[in-house]
């Protein structure tokens, strides 16, 4: 008997999955269209696209969205977040509650296989599909995008992983495969997505050739030294057509970025879609607010439960061990250091924990709200690639090829130019010769500057062998635990996992970790 599905089934079968990886690959709900039936037609194919770019963009709601942002030297849960939540705040503290049992790790895991696995479905499907189109490879194009994407940023947090290839399945299974192997499948996701991607969309909410060839870059970039897959020169060259042939630039005004009347810019890459309605809106405000003002008034804008706040380091001044030099415009742009609200300052609850009119992220505050909505409609779009940090990147690319002062150039040309309003003061320039070393020093505290709590940092620290160094440094929770190792650079697989997926024994748990 053929297999059976109905076109719904197929759209929402990813929301319905338990999240085990195996599971999920082998489950056939039984309903009225063949499978064959339903990838026969183009008609019925890119529907099913569309539904993968949304529930890709879910999993970046809510506090899933930044789970992966805790942690570092950068963010750090807040007070009474840390408090009332053991699991979560094993995120920050890197003791035993960080373990395979860390359900807010496993909703992030169990999210993000069934968009990968249904992706590889419509990758499949289009191999077999015998139609010659233009409009066939774009779709080709766009899930391979979003499987490489998805794929890529399960790899940087969990290390080996399985690799979803339909037409492999009996041989890979739902085991984890060596790095070589994930990196490799990752690369040739992206160089199809190159090749079919068109250099513009209509639909913002689908991706692009400028998109692909970014991401593609980046994971040359961010590539372990033990996948065989990192290369800067490649990364460079990747970065180079992006710069050069995107038709891609930066806002005139930093605070431009986080207007959301302002979206789909210059600048924008590729963000993530969203509104002030619900199912559409995000909730990002309602993890970043503070809860003094959520007290005061649950239509304030800027109010919030305080689930990630920045670090020290992310929020003061050079001259106080900070990151933040004076006059720089992304500081205020970025972090919000004024609770007045109505004309007064809230009061802290002791309750709480203290913390809550501390700086906390402003780039995520949604005005639409303002006095009408609930902060929990906080809809602004989220950016996952813009040009920003690919020149950001391409800058680091150009360093570690010898091209040290062309990359000094770049920056100061471009992203610190910007910072200073277009007026980059003479003591604010970086130097021409400056050493490769020192280049590395600065490019990465430049990273968070322009780029703070838009979920690089954690891969950007696990790249150059910073996480336990930083984190232990400047992240108050991690500091105050003392437990953080070097083989917290991976999340543990989680325990469900484990249970449920027959090709992923007890022995195969990231090392340093038990199995409870």
């Amino acid at each position: 008997m053929k297999k059976k599905y109905s076109l719904i089934v197929l759209a929402f079968m990813i929301l319905l999955t338990s999240g085990s990886c195996k599971k999920f690959i082998t489950e056939d709900p039984q309903t009225a269209l063949t499978e064959e039936e339903v990838f026969k037609s183009l008609d019925n194919i890119e529907p099913l696209v569309l539904g993968l770019y949304t529930s890709w963009r879910n999993t970046k709601k809510d506090r899933g969205g930044f789970i992966f942002t805790m942690g570092t030297d950068e963010a750090q849960q807040g007070a009474y977040q840390v408090r009332t939540d053991d699991r979560q705040a094993g995120i920050d503290r890197y003791n035993g509650f960080l373990s395979a049992s860390n359900t807010a790790l496993a909703e992030q895991w169990n999210s993000r296989w069934p968009v990968i696995s249904a992706a590889a479905k419509v990758v499949y499907a289009l191999g077999l599909n015998t139609e010659e189109s233009e409009r066939k490879n774009i779709i080709l194009g766009e899930a391979s995008f979003i499987r490489a994407a998805l794929t890529f940023e399960m790899t940087q947090y969990w290390g080996e992983i399985p690799i979803i290839d339909q037409a492999k399945f009996k041989e890979y299974g739902t085991k984890r495969q060596p790095l070589n192997m994930v990196y490799s499948f990752i690369i040739t996701d992206l160089e199809n997505a190159v090749k079919y991607l068109p250099v513009s969309q209509t639909d913002k909410r689908r991706a692009t050739k400028g998109a692909a060839q970014a991401l593609l870059g980046k994971v040359y970039l961010y590539a372990p030294e033990a996948s065989g897959a990192k290369d800067y020169a490649k990364a460079r060259d990747m970065f180079k057509q992006v710069v050069e042939n995107g038709g891609y630039s930066l806002v005139p005004k930093y605070a431009d970025l986080w207007d959301p009347t302002k979206q789909n810019t210059t600048e924008s890459i590729y963000e993530f879609k969203f509104n002030n309605v619900y199912p559409d809106n995000n909730q990002t405000q309602w993890q970043m607010g503070s809860r003094s003002l959520a007290e005061v008034d649950q239509y304030c804008y800027f109010g919030g439960y305080d689930l990630m706040v920045p670090t020290k380091y992310c929020y003061q001044n050079t001259s106080d061990g900070g990151v933040w030099e004076d006059g720089d415009v992304r500081k205020n742009e970025s972090i919000r250091y004024d609770f007045t609200y109505k004309g007064k300052v809230p009061t802290l609850n002791p309750a709480f924990g203290g913390d809550e009119l501390d700086p906390h992220v402003k780039k995520f505050e949604d005005p639409r709200t303002e006095g009408k909505l609930s902060f929990w409609l906080s809809g602004k779009n989220i950016f996952y690639l813009r040009y920003a940090d690919i020149l950001l990147c391409y800058a680091e690319t150009l360093n570690e090829t010898g091209a040290t002062s062309q990359a000094v150039d770049l920056i100061n040309s471009t992203i610190r130019t910007r910072a200073w309003n277009g007026n980059l003061p003479a003591d604010k320039r970086w130097n021409a010769g400056m050493s490769q070393q020192d280049f590395r020093a600065n490019i990465m505290d430049e990273r968070m500057r322009e780029l703070c709590f838009e979920g690089w940092r954690r891969m950007d620290l696990i790249r150059t062998g910073k996480l336990v160094e930083l984190a232990k440094q400047r992240n108050k929770w991690t500091k105050e635990s003392g437990s953080i190792q070097e083989y917290h650079n991976r999340y543990p697989i989680p325990l469900q996992e484990i249970k449920q997926n027959d090709d992923i024994a007890e022995s195969d748990q990231n090392p340093g970790y038990s199995n409870n």
